[in-house]
């Protein structure tokens, strides 16, 4: 039972990470020193993203579900619990593409803004 509520954790902590990843540089808009933490994620979020790589929190959850007797999943995270509320059809490596892009255009947007702004000299945070 331990384990698979770890599996269960490691799964939200993995949704939590990408919502982060998504959208933390909205964060910046009211910590100054968000950017330091969020920059590297929505790098290694990018990455992973472009490159089909799988991230270590899927390993981690399948070993956790298989170890409670449970089936892991083939594939990554975003396939396996977000691309089928998204993408019904499948993911292929242009939608992984497009979906890493659309990672960065939007936190690029935001830190644009915050920095054109000069939030980022006299923020708070």
């Amino acid at each position: 039972m331990a384990t698979r509520i770890a599996a269960d954790a490691t799964l939200l902590l993995h949704l939590a990470f990408v919502l982060f990843v998504v959208g933390g540089a909205v964060l910046a808009l009211r910590a100054r020193w968000m950017p330091v933490v969020h920059l590297p994620a929505a790098v290694w979020g990018a990455v992973i993203e472009c490159t089909a790589g799988t991230c270590p929190l899927t390993s981690i959850e399948n070993r956790l579900r298989v170890a409670a007797g449970e089936a892991g999943y083939p594939g990554g995270f975003v396939e396996h619990y977000l691309v089928p509320l998204i993408y019904p059809a499948g993911l292929t490596p242009g939608i992984q593409w497009m979906l890493g892009a659309g990672v960065v255009v939007l936190n690029g947007v935001v830190y644009a803004w915050l920095v054109r702004r000069g939030t980022w000299r006299r923020g708070r945070g």
